[in-house]
Parts: structure tokens; sequence; C-alpha cells
């Protein structure tokens, strides 16, 4: 538990990773030709969608669904990264969506849904979220896929560039995919390099499950018609929840959970510490035994100053039953070790409904032998 916990501070990093790419990355046309002429809605007679309907990518939305960890790895000065979790699920008939989040500051949001985009029915995805207190949305459309028995290939780039800024490939293997982000990096390259590949395990599939059979996912029903939306713009990227065409607060089928903190020990809290807040599918402790294998269950973490008391809302989440743990890192290594403080009560649980509020309270009181 102590490598798997220390990885998760490393988020901040994966945030930069991608805010980097959402405001000012672009790349070099993948086929060397200028990007074709959009049909306007006017002239589209696109028949309404329906089970039968032709839907680019739509093989892609079923296979997310799941708890996904695995390395990153970056050329960048920012580095590689052991383990990144991210817990996908529906949020309606034609949507998935994770999101994960290392502070109130800093965030990421993923989603992958049905739009109209010239003419045809499409995948599109939406990566975005807070860094630093700043707030970029970026959105892809899917360009070309190749999908086999054994492996599927779907790559998304600008719908205004067709690619030009940023493109993003994506590949299943059974239970693995690999997230593969290029960019020619402000324009400064001849060609795009690699900026990022997510390489990661389907830990779990099971939280998911209620949400699968709920809204018989994934159907073939329109999510946004994105016909006009960027037209007169240079890029797919937002600032802004009132520019952005489909923002965090309209998506369907989330809530939040509140997770209030008190320290009773240690007496005297030093606010320079951390205090990592980890929600769980599954329990992490059969009574007082800790059961390392259901690290596989984490679906949100977050590190928050140690005031006391503290709190922090976990926002857009999945609805579901959730265990909390808390730890006071007492000597700043952002381990869950000897020495270090948390709930005696372990595992407290919640229930979060669909467009509800949680809140659960966690005495942090145990110092851990």
């Amino acid at each position: 538990m102590k490598n798997s916990l220390y990885s998760t501070c490393k988020l901040m990093g994966l945030t930069l990773f991608f805010f980097t790419i959402l405001s000012c990355s672009s790349k070099k046309e993948i086929d060397e030709t200028a990007p074709e002429e959009f049909t306007s809605s006017s002239s589209c007679n696109l028949p309404q969608i329906n089970g039968s309907s032709n839907v680019e990518g739509f093989g892609i939305l079923e296979k997310f669904s799941g708890i996904w960890n695995g390395p990153v790895f970056s050329p960048t000065p920012l580095g590689s990264y052991p383990e990144w979790i991210v817990d996908f699920r529906p949020i309606s008939s034609s949507q998935i969506s994770a999101k994960n989040e290392l502070d109130s500051l800093n965030d990421i949001f993923m989603s992958f849904f049905i739009v109209k985009h010239e003419c045809s029915y499409k995948v599109a995805f939406r990566n975005g979220g807070g860094f630093a207190g700043s707030v970029r949305n970026a959105y892809m459309v899917i360009d070309s896929l190749n999908e086999g028995p054994s492996e599927s290939f779907y790559r998304f780039v600008d719908p205004i560039s067709g690619g030009n800024r940023v493109y993003t490939d994506i590949t299943f293997k059974q239970d693995s995919l690999i997230m593969h982000v290029y960019t020619n990096k402000y324009g400064s390259l001849p060609s795009a390099v690699t900026h990022m590949i997510w390489t990661a395990n389907q830990r779990d599939t099971t939280s998911a499950q209620n949400a699968i059979n709920l809204f018989n996912f994934p159907q073939k029903q329109l999510t946004k018609d994105f016909s006009t939306t960027f037209d007169g713009l240079s890029d797919a990227v937002f600032y802004a929840a009132a520019a952005d065409p489909y923002p965090e607060q309209n998506q369907p089928y989330l809530g939040t959970s509140n997770v209030n903190i008190n320290i009773t020990n240690p007496v005297t809290v030093d606010t320079s510490k951390k205090v990592l807040i980890i929600i769980t599918t599954q329990k992490l402790f059969s009574g007082v035994t800790f059961m390392p294998a259901n690290l596989d269950f984490r679906s949100r973490y977050v590190f928050v100053k140690a005031n006391n008391p503290s709190s922090y809302n976990f926002n857009y989440m999945h609805p579901g039953d959730y265990y909390v743990n808390a730890i006071y890192d007492s000597n700043g290594d952002f381990n869950f070790s000897s020495g270090d403080y948390m709930n005696s009560s372990f595992d407290i649980p919640f229930t979060l409904t669909n467009q509800g509020t949680s809140s659960t309270n966690v005495n942090i009181n145990f110092q851990i032998p």
C-alpha cells in the first residue's frame, strides 16, 4: 500500500499533462492535407438516430467501463509516473465519464459520448477541468478507427483543425488500454511527437455494473448536436463554463460527496501536513487486517491541507456505494506508513444517489503502529 498511495500525489503532473495539451499544443496534419470543409446543418438530411444508425466509434463506449490503473510515460520535464487510477462509468445510455482531482484547484474530467457532427453520428471526447484555478475544456471527435476481435484502435482529433493542434490514439487489447497523446509542442516541431502514454489495466468491472444495467448501456442515442457548435472558432478549447457547449454542471447522473475530517489524534495538528482521503467501492480492511488487493477498487482520492476540521467535496461523482478512509501524513512522505494517523473506524460507508449530496464524517484518531 505504501508505494501505491505515494503515487497518488502524482495526479498534479497528470493534470498538467492534459492542460498543456488543451491550452496550446498542436499537431501537424496526420495525412499532410488540409482539413475538409464542414457540411452545414442546413444541407444535412441525416435521419434521426436509432438502433440501426451508423455511429463512428460506438464500440469504444462499452470498452471503457470499469476502474483502470497503470503507469504514465512522458518524455517531458514532468517525467513519468507509476500509476494513474480512473473510474469510468456510464452516466447516460450513450455517455461514459470519469473524474479525478488532486485538490480543490486541480482536477480532470473526461467523457465520451455520441454527437452529430459533419452530417454523421460520431463519438466525441471531452477532456478538461481545472489547473491551478484556471478552467480549460477541450473537445475531440473520432477521426479513424480499426476494430478487431482482439485489438481495437480509435483516433480523436480537434473538430476544427482536423488534428492540427493535437490528437489522441486509444488502443484496447482485451483488458488493457493504451492512451497515446501527440503534440508538435506549440508548432515548434516539423511533426507531432509523443507527449504522454498511459498504459492501463482494467482492475474492476463490478463498480460500473449498476449504471450499465440502469441505462442498458451503451445505446445509440444522441447526447449533443455539434453540427454548428464550433462554427467561427479557431479551436475547440473553452476557458469558461458560459462558453463551454457541454459544461460539467450539465452532465447527467452524477452527485456530490462531502467528506468532513476531524483530527483528534495527534492532539496538535501541523497545518503544513497533508491528509489523504481515499474513496473505494470495496472495503480496504477485513476487521483490522489491511487487504492490499482491494486497492484495485480505488475510485476517487485527494490530498487536502491538514486543517482541523477540514472537508472536501467530491463533485460530479458516480452514484453508488462507497467506503472512505483518511490518512494524516505525519512524516510528509505521502505514504501510509508507521507513525501516520488514520480513522480507527475503518472503511466508513456511504451511499451517493443521482443528483444527490452525501455527507460523511471521518475522525482521524489512530496512530499506525
